[in-house]
């Protein structure tokens, strides 16, 4: 006999007294806040359509060849298809180019600070070496 070992789960999310009426996918994991928008933002618009041109490609195909054997309302359907697929790429480009546009901002934003502060250690040690060098020319007169 094969016991199963997810039973003793099974078992213990019956007995939960928190339950009330809410299904186990109803309840929050982790108390999380509806506040934000996060929740219902795209994280990334290219979530699984990695290959679009090829879908746009093979939805204009049979779009064709629907077509080209006289069925108006499938060709038009593949034609929507290929639309959407069409949309999605251009989502995916805004985001790239959205994403290079902050990535070079922001280390732009990087260079002229290294660049400031480069500047100031540089101006710092400029000081440093002529008080030194002044230091060392008053100890040469004096000893003459």
């Amino acid at each position: 006999m094969v016991t199963f070992r997810n039973n003793n789960i099974r078992r213990n999310n019956f007995r939960r007294n928190d339950r009330s009426f809410k299904s186990n996918g109803d309840r929050p994991k982790f108390g999380s806040n509806y506040s934000n928008n996060e929740n219902f933002k795209r994280k990334a618009p290219s979530r699984n359509n990695h290959n679009a041109p090829k879908l746009i490609e093979k939805y204009n195909d049979l779009a064709r060849e629907a077509s080209s054997s006289g069925d108006k309302i499938l060709s038009e359907n593949y034609l929507q298809h290929a639309d959407h697929f069409t949309r999605v790429l251009n989502e995916q480009e805004n985001y790239r180019k959205q994403k290079f546009a902050e990535n070079k901002s922001e280390n732009l934003e990087i260079a002229t600070e290294t660049t400031t502060v480069s500047k100031e250690l540089n101006e710092k040690v400029e000081k440093k070496v002529v008080a030194e060098i002044k230091t060392q020319v008053k100890e040469k007169v004096e000893a003459n």
